[in-house]
């Protein structure tokens, strides 16, 4: 998974990598995707952008497999700012496809932490958040 974010992605939307006319349209979306997965609670904790093909989706995604689906969103994402879909039945299905692959991510990122609504702290999912501690279990 060493593969350069900006290369795959202007892949997918069908742009050669040697050809870097639009790269700053593409890097700046490609932000804009990392930006959201952040909030999403996927990648480091402090965010992740890209200024070149250098930066792979292994400093973002780590070692989690199930975060692949993030390639996907951010392709997406991208197509969506980048090159907008004519018809609203396309322009729709991909906003249903982005909504779900946010849904899967979220799903995935509590099933590992889950944030109290009340404190806004981090548990780890099967640790005891009523106060106790696993002495108690």
């Amino acid at each position: 998974m060493t593969e350069s974010i900006l290369d795959s992605t202007k892949k997918v939307l069908g742009l050669d990598a040697g050809y870097t006319a639009f790269d700053p349209d593409v890097i700046m979306h490609i932000n804009s995707a990392l930006s959201v997965l952040n909030q999403l609670g996927v990648g480091p904790e402090m965010g992740f952008m890209i200024t070149d093909s250098s930066s792979t989706w292994d400093e973002v995604l780590e070692t989690d497999i199930n975060y692949n689906i993030a390639k996907s969103y951010v392709y997406l994402r991208v197509r969506m700012l980048f090159d907008p879909p004519n018809t609203s039945f396309l322009n729709k299905a991909l906003e249903d496809q982005l909504r779900e692959l946010e849904f899967r991510l979220s799903i995935h990122r509590e099933s590992q932490y889950w944030e109290d609504p009340n404190t806004g702290e981090e548990v780890a999912v099967g640790s005891v958040i009523d106060g106790g501690g696993p002495h108690d279990l």
